[in-house]
């Protein structure tokens, strides 16, 4: 290894040249070489990648092991100051961070910014914050009568927030700036160290907020940064012996697979999986309200978000008015270049993923859903780039795969319902829970108490009554298939620690 210094952006190779990995501190060279990163909306290179050994992974590890005890014993005060550093650092190089971002992901100019890059900013000062809360409860006290277990007294007791160890934290690709920031940032807080794996398609943003880290003063080992395309590293990052601790964003089917390797050596767990996000629309809701939150399904992130609002399910009266006006809707989204600042809707993340969502339209229309909008990566296709339309399925049932399945794309499905008063709301619930999903969901009524009644029996992490807004002190995770664990807000800081008893003799 040799010691490269700090300062900026993350250093890539000799003038300028291929990223390196991040370990103990130093800038590192990867056993695997080099894989490239491509714009989804040019299909042009945007960096090449480190693509990490096994043996590299597991170095990681063993760097953030050896500078856990030192790390975990460092003031609430100095673990603050770092975040708050880094959070300056980071908003310093805003705007590269923001095109970096953008050319990574495909995501407009306006959503790297301002969801981005904003959002890891945001996060890293909440979190400084966060290492200043109390970690230390008092519990009341226990009088006990003599007996076989010693003289009568008084039991103190506190119960004692303790950070973990060492986390992986495995990141998704579809924000490499605030799903990261999100786990980094807590997990540091709390006086825990990290092992970041980030996802294969937009690592590069990653190894720039390590950078940040490091020049904020992030001591060797406390963060260290290994990617690659080959699951191999996923997978090291995972059965490392010196790691504690998973926190994963990403797919159902690969969460189990950790949650498989965890189980065995009974590493804690915080898992944001997969969604299908039910949105209920009773028929006296504001529909176009209903309307412009549904329609950021086909929007933000081009529907590769596992909290948008892909599955709905309205009552009969207003079906045909709520399909009418998310059509004239999805017709308005300029779908294009992301760096224009009239575009909406960018392309996916891959010609794999755009092959995948356009098989699911096609899957619909053979189950008997009706194609009301969009349904191809649009006409004429563009030379170059990754899109796809805003896509509307209608008269779907509630055993079709594209109403079961997450898409992870700017498809909405359209189930109505009958009924009316609390007939309508079984037949509403039931729909909406009947999913192998639960992580947000979605109630639109003027009816505020029934949506709230609702709302309290949908088995889903999180409900929006009238809004798809989320607070981000609430507890976000998911119910059933969705997840495993609580994040956001002190919650977080919850999530990433353990909790010691201390009792004593009064």
């Amino acid at each position: 290894m040799s010691d490269v210094e700090v300062g900026g952006f993350a250093p890539a190779g000799p003038a300028g040249g291929p990223q390196r990995l991040f370990v103990d501190g130093v800038w590192v060279e990867p056993d695997g070489g080099h894989y490239e990163v491509i714009d989804p909306a040019t299909e042009e290179v945007v960096g090449l990648a480190p693509e990490a050994s096994r043996a590299q992974v597991w170095q990681a590890a063993s760097a953030a092991r050896a500078a856990f005890g030192t790390w975990s014993r460092t003031s609430p005060q100095e673990r603050a100051a770092v975040l708050d550093r880094a959070a300056d650092i980071v908003q310093r190089d805003f705007a590269a961070h923001a095109e970096l971002a953008r050319a990574e992901t495909g995501a407009t100019t306006g959503t790297a910014r301002g969801m981005q890059v904003a959002v890891a900013v945001a996060r890293f000062r909440r979190y400084a914050r966060g290492a200043l809360e109390p970690v230390e409860t008092g519990l009341p006290p226990q009088v006990n009568e003599a007996g076989p277990m010693g003289k009568a007294g008084v039991l103190g007791a506190l119960a004692v927030r303790q950070p973990v160890g060492v986390v992986t934290c495995i990141t998704s690709y579809n924000n490499p700036w605030a799903n990261p920031s999100g786990k980094i940032a807590p997990a540091l807080a709390m006086g825990n160290t990290v092992v970041v794996k980030p996802a294969p398609q937009d690592p590069l943003s990653v190894y720039r907020m390590a950078a940040a880290l490091a020049e904020a003063g992030a001591p060797p080992g406390v963060v260290n940064v290994v990617s690659g395309a080959s699951p191999e590293v996923g997978e090291a990052s995972v059965d490392s012996p010196d790691v504690d601790m998973v926190s994963f964003t990403g797919s159902t089917p690969v969460g189990q697979r950790i949650g498989e390797v965890c189980g065995r050596g009974m590493k804690r767990q915080l898992m944001e999986l997969g969604g299908k996000g039910a949105a209920i629309v009773f028929d006296d809701a504001d529909v176009d309200a209903a309307v412009a939150g549904i329609g950021t399904t086909f929007s933000f992130y081009s529907g590769q978000i596992c909290t948008a609002p892909t599955r709905v399910i309205v009552q009969r009266r207003l079906y045909e008015p709520l399909l009418e006006k998310l059509t004239r809707y999805a017709s308005y989204l300029k779908v294009g270049d992301p760096r224009d600042r009239d575009t909406v809707v960018g392309p996916l993340i891959s010609a794999a993923h755009r092959e995948r969502v356009e098989s699911y339209v096609e899957l619909g229309r053979k189950e008997g859903a009706r194609l009301v909008a969009g349904g191809d990566p649009m006409s004429p296709r563009p030379p170059r780039g990754f899109y796809f339309t805003p896509t509307l399925l209608a008269d779907c049932t509630p055993g079709m795969r594209v109403v079961r399945e997450e898409i992870f794309g700017p498809v909405v499905v359209v189930v109505p319902f009958d009924g009316e008063g609390e007939a309508a709301e079984e037949e509403a619930v039931a729909l909406a829970n009947d999913s192998d999903y639960g992580l947000l969901s979605y109630v639109w009524s003027a009816d505020v108490a029934r949506a709230f009644r609702v709302a309290r029996r949908l088995r889903a992490g999180g409900v929006g009554v009238n809004t798809i807004g989320r607070n981000m002190e609430a507890p976000f995770g998911g119910f059933k298939q969705s997840g495993v664990g609580r994040d956001c807000g002190s919650y977080a800081l919850g999530a990433y620690s353990e909790t010691q008893a201390v009792v004593w003799a009064g």
